[in-house]
């Protein structure tokens, strides 16, 4: 067996231990970004804090979510097997020390001894397992199994060690378990079904604070973890959570989120707009903090191609370069993101840096293919058409993920697409189990989203991939694109896995399967008297508020 060490790894390492390969961007991007004072004389404990963030969540397992924003909710109350640091190493939380066969297929896992989830039952390699195999069963609900896709079993060694064997390598394993979605839980919490999307007590982690109880459309309530001493290898701090108490509120509207925090009714905001950053940035009383953008896919149109017009690559490739997705990008957000080329975010090693400039904007190209492709009539309204038929997609975008007006970008592109091209792109909001439903019988037509882990083979196969939101209808799906992303999944080389992502990114835009609009990150705005913010590496978006404490005012 080779030992896993936490130093810094070499190249080689780094491909034997499937570690992905950091370029500098990252490693400065995702930096814990913290605020002190000397003069505050160090952490203090004690204190409630209030944090005002932009959506509810649809359902508080982590291993059932789906949506991104619910993840810094969970985080607070749910613990991961491994971490990841900010410059991309892995490093102890649940699990003290791991190794990996020379294989790359048996990963052996020794746990600490003293680790208790909230309702008092034990942590150990039963624990463990029983999470791995729940989550892997598909007779379980759930969307963290497509991080398993070559787990075949775990074996209990002792109380305090576990081993995985897999199918076939997996590069990106590690990425997998130090994820949130397989956040571990208690196995008898597990057991007690379905009602844990509900959250509450009954939601058992293992975290820093305990989920006390939840108001519907207005709160969540969480208290100290009094018993918390495993936090994960890159906290600033062992032992117990500072906060005595944080309240987590629902506040949907951007404006009453930034007056919440301007009259002090709330500590901290997350979804700063870009018209409210000069209320915050460099203003004294406040302060602003700004994450990475490499954990997270880009914003991305995802389009079903195995459902006409989309089934037309001219259809799609017009849509795609019939809009100025930089000017909407820029007015929309004002200089404050990244217009996207790829939906691998920049800041992400594997990011595919030569699509930059490769497509978009070419209004007279576009035109010309819808000609090619037969939509050649107008309407009374103006839009194409071809047989009778209008040139018309849905964007069905899910209520409960709208968030940062990326509804606002989405009908600019509508808007434009009109326009330009007399192209119907339609936008209706649907509810979460719509989606599901669509999802499920694979009719959905274009998803806006952004994805997580922070691997990037595994974004593609989550987005685009054979698992991903096509899995329905994979059979009709680009059967070179999904070969491209299986291979970068199995790939023990960092540079053979960089060139089958790369591969697979340009494929995706090439043939219009993606329209990338903007590079996501999330902005933080605060009292200048909290302390110890940060983000963690692994999800782009706030860490626990394990390190967080309140200087005196």
């Amino acid at each position: 067996m080779i030992a896993r060490t936490f130093r810094a790894p070499s190249v080689a390492a780094r491909a034997m231990l499937h570690l992905p390969l950091l370029g500098i961007g990252l490693l400065c991007a995702a930096a814990p970004l913290t605020k002190a004072h000397a003069e505050d004389g160090g952490p203090r404990s004690g204190g409630e804090l209030t944090f005002g963030v932009t959506t509810e969540p649809v359902c508080f397992n982590p291993q059932r979510s789906e949506q991104q924003n619910s993840f810094i909710l969970i985080r607070n109350f749910v613990d991961s097997l491994i971490a990841k640091n900010a410059d991309g190493r892995f490093l102890p939380w649940l699990a003290t020390e791991w190794t990996v066969s020379p294989d790359g297929k048996t990963y052996d896992f020794k746990l600490r001894k003293d680790v208790t989830f909230h309702d008092g039952e034990r942590l150990d390699a039963e624990a463990v397992k029983f999470n791995l195999d729940f989550v892997k069963d598909p007779a379980n609900t759930n969307s963290a199994g497509q991080l398993l896709q070559f787990y075949e079993k775990s074996e209990v060694v002792s109380p305090t060690e576990i081993r995985i064997t897999l199918t076939k390598p997996d590069s990106a394993l590690l990425e997998s378990l130090a994820s949130i979605r397989l956040g571990i839980l208690s196995p008898k919490a597990l057991k007690s079904g379905d009602r844990l999307c509900s959250g509450g007590p009954a939601l058992a982690g293992s975290g820093p604070f305990l989920f006390q109880s939840y108001t519907r459309g207005q709160s969540i309530s969480l208290v100290r973890n009094e018993r918390y001493g495993w936090a994960p290898g890159y906290a600033a701090h062992q032992g117990p959570a500072y906060l005595d108490k944080a309240t987590i509120r629902f506040l949907p509207e951007y404006s009453v989120r930034a007056g919440a925090l301007s009259s002090g009714q709330v500590d901290v905001i997350e979804g700063v707009q870009p018209t409210d950053i000069a209320l915050f940035k460099d203003q004294p009383g406040f302060q602003l903090l700004v994450g990475p953008s490499g954990a997270q896919t880009s914003f991305t149109l995802n389009i079903n191609y195995t459902i006409p017009p989309a089934t037309d690559v001219r259809v799609r490739q017009a849509l795609r370069d019939g809009a100025d997705i930089d000017g909407l990008v820029n007015a929309v957000y004002l200089g404050a993101v990244r217009r996207a080329w790829s939906n691998i975010a920049p800041d992400n090693p594997f990011y595919n840096r030569a699509l930059e400039g490769s497509w978009g904007n070419d209004v007279a190209k576009a035109n010309a293919l819808l000609d090619e492709a037969g939509w050649t009539g107008r309407d009374s309204e103006g839009f194409r058409t071809k047989d009778g038929q209008r040139l018309s997609i849905e964007v069905g975008y899910p209520q409960p993920f709208v968030r940062d007006n990326r509804d606002v970008l989405i009908q600019g592109v509508q808007a434009q697409l009109r326009k330009n091209l007399g192209f119907d792109l339609k936008l209706r909001l649907i509810t979460g189990g719509e989606w599901a439903q669509q999802k499920a019988n694979g009719s959905w037509t274009i998803y806006p989203n952004t994805y997580l882990p922070a691997d990037a083979a595994q974004e593609l196969q989550g987005n685009i991939g054979e698992k991903g939101f096509i899995q329905a209808v994979a059979d009709k799906g680009d059967k070179e694109l999904f070969s491209l992303i299986n291979q970068a999944l199995s790939a023990t080389d960092v540079e053979a896995k960089k060139q089958f992502v790369d591969a697979a990114q340009k494929r995706a835009v090439d043939l219009a399967f993606i329209v990338p609009l903007f590079s996501a990150n999330y902005q933080l705005a605060a009292k200048d008297n909290v302390r110890g913010l940060s983000f963690e590496a692994q999800l782009d978006s706030p860490a626990s508020l394990h390190d967080v404490w309140l200087a005196e005012q």
